[in-house]
């Protein structure tokens, strides 16, 4: 590595130093020869440079907040050494085509492009979820991730700056982003940095988009027997879209979208799931404007989050979302500094910000109280602009005739109930560390059911029920993408009831996972392996993802 001088701090050995960066977010850890952090993306092509020339095998990471494990060192049968190349110092957005277009560098938060965006009064493709916790555009994009939004859809792109390592072990960079920068990688690359194009450089065509093609009609397609969107779904797989790091992505150009003039939600309660489906059908064919978005929890997943996500949502409801990334590394970095104290159980600091939430009173709005008291099922339905009336109107006539009821959020309440369905996500894991005498499992399944799946909500059999202590039900309703997460009793194999529970899926004909991405805890299907091993010949890059072989050349 002496080759190329690196400060060293950006330059990490030391096991203790780089732990935080081979140790995912909720699973996965693994051993590295070393951890880089480059700051430019010259700096990345050259490091790329030396060690493909050493023969070393590669992790892209970014903030490393996946929840599958698919950005760390996994497991110790590689046949090379690793090294895990960190992105989020190499930060830029560069917006073109009148703020229509962004270009985006690797280590551009979700947050950060959020922000700027907000100053031209346009929006990114996501502002939910993992945007709050400081994931990547980047690793967005490469993992077909978010699609909360009804008209957007997963992150997508054909557009973008790649390193590829062909077939025959030679290290190309390739400019698919539809900007004239030169020749020369480094030509390329320094233009680029240095926004030294015009916008006469830049080119526009439909053969390359930098949107999900033909979301809207996918989504309103309610007869259809397969899922809106999944993971590994052949349309979404496209280059550096859906790779998983098996290319090095530069730089990403993406669409962006105005903001609405207008949002309003309305929080829906009924104790019939078929009543929310009739609802879900008559919306997404009828409607002339297409919602938001229509987040769905159970009333088993509202109580837990409300008691083990209460602190979560204080922080993100009194100072807000920017501080958050900062907040979950601090939380990390002191574990990581505890558990080398025997003094410490593990997980202190989660142990002790949730006896310290217990003093503060609840924070949910009456109404939704009130609703969780009558209601088992809850669906926030946002809608926007136009789509307002078209949304008050249907709803008032369509509680005159079937059960339930809504009603229309104010800002405060709107906020509050979004970000307890957003907590309700790190439930099971908060809940597990606060009760580890009890040795608590956790199984967590995200899930793409088909489009003309009327009978949506789960019913097990008595034989697996009977296995489970809480089922956590919550997802994205109308494109019928769930997050099922279980809290096992003890004693329980969350690995033997998984392939249990898989089958079952299977049956239905559910896609699994839906947008978590396979990491190193799903087999990838044929697609995803079929566009990994176009992506990366010699398996280089992230090598194991899904399953896969960790050997030189897929062997």
């Amino acid at each position: 590595m002496g080759v190329f001088c690196l400060q060293k701090i950006f330059l990490i050995t030391s096991k203790s130093r780089s732990e935080k960066y081979r140790e995912g977010y909720r699973s996965g850890h693994g051993d590295a020869l070393a951890v880089i952090r480059p700051k430019t993306l010259i700096e990345l092509w050259k490091v790329l440079q030396i060690v493909h020339q050493a023969g070393l095998i590669v992790i892209m990471q970014a903030a490393n907040t996946g929840l599958t494990g698919g950005s760390v060192p996994n497991d110790n049968s590689y046949d090379r050494d690793v090294v895990v190349i960190n992105t989020l110092r190499m930060k830029g957005i560069q917006l073109i085509d009148d703020n229509k277009q962004v270009i985006v560098f690797p280590g551009t938060t979700l947050h950060g492009l959020e922000t700027k965006l907000d100053k031209v009064d346009r929006n990114p493709h996501s502002v939910i979820g993992s945007s709050t916790i400081g994931a990547s555009v980047v690793g967005g994009v490469n993992n077909n991730s978010g699609g909360a939004l009804v008209q957007r859809g997963p992150a997508y792109t054909e557009l973008a700056l790649y390193a590829q390592v062909d077939k025959n072990n030679q290290l190309h960079l390739v400019n698919h982003l539809g900007v004239d920068l030169g020749t020369t990688p480094e030509e390329i690359l320094t233009n680029l940095e240095n926004h030294n194009y015009s916008s006469q450089d830049v080119h526009y065509s439909e053969e390359r988009v930098g949107h999900n093609r033909n979301y809207e009609s996918r989504v309103r397609n309610v007869d259809a027997s397969t899922p809106t969107r999944y993971n590994a779904d052949p349309r979404e797989l496209y280059e550096v879209s859906g790779s998983a790091g098996k290319l090095v992505t530069f730089a990403v150009r993406l669409d962006t979208y105005p903001k609405p003039k207008e949002e309003k939600v309305f929080y829906i309660g009924t104790n019939d799931p078929d009543v929310l489906e009739k609802l879900r059908r008559h919306i997404l064919t009828k409607f002339k404007y297409l919602p938001v978005s229509g987040e769905y929890m159970h009333r088993e997943a509202y109580d837990l989050a409300k008691k083990y996500g209460k602190d979560s949502l204080m922080v993100i409801d009194d100072i807000g979302t920017k501080p958050l990334p900062f907040l979950f590394n601090a939380r990390a970095a002191s574990e990581r500094i505890l558990r080398h104290i025997p003094t410490f159980k593990p997980y202190f600091v989660d142990r002790m910000l949730q006896n310290m939430s217990k003093i503060f009173p609840d924070q949910l709005p009456k109404r939704m109280e009130e609703f969780r008291d009558k209601y088992q099922h809850y669906l926030q339905l946002k809608v926007d602009n136009q789509g307002i009336k078209e949304a008050q109107d249907y709803l008032q006539e369509f509680f005159k005739d079937n059960e339930g009821g809504y009603f229309e959020c104010t800002p405060k309440e709107a906020k509050v109930a979004a970000t307890h369905r957003y907590v309700t996500a790190a439930v099971p894991i908060r809940y597990a560390e606060t009760h580890q005498k009890d040795d608590i499992q956790i199984l967590p399944l995200d899930i793409a059911l088909p489009r003309n799946e009327e009978d949506w909500f789960e019913i097990l059999p008595k034989e697996i029920d009977d296995k489970i202590k809480y089922k956590l039900y919550y997802g994205h309703f109308l494109d019928h993408v769930m997050h099922q997460d279980y809290i096992l009793k003890k004693g329980v194999d969350p690995h033997e009831l998984k392939q249990e529970m898989l089958k079952i899926l299977d049956k239905r004909g559910a896609r699994y996972p839906a947008e978590h991405n396979v990491g190193h805890l799903y087999h990838a299907p044929e697609s995803l392996v079929k566009h990994y091993k176009e992506c990366d010949p010699t398996n280089m890059f992230n090598p194991g993802i899904g399953l896969t072989s960790t050997k030189r050349d897929w062997k």
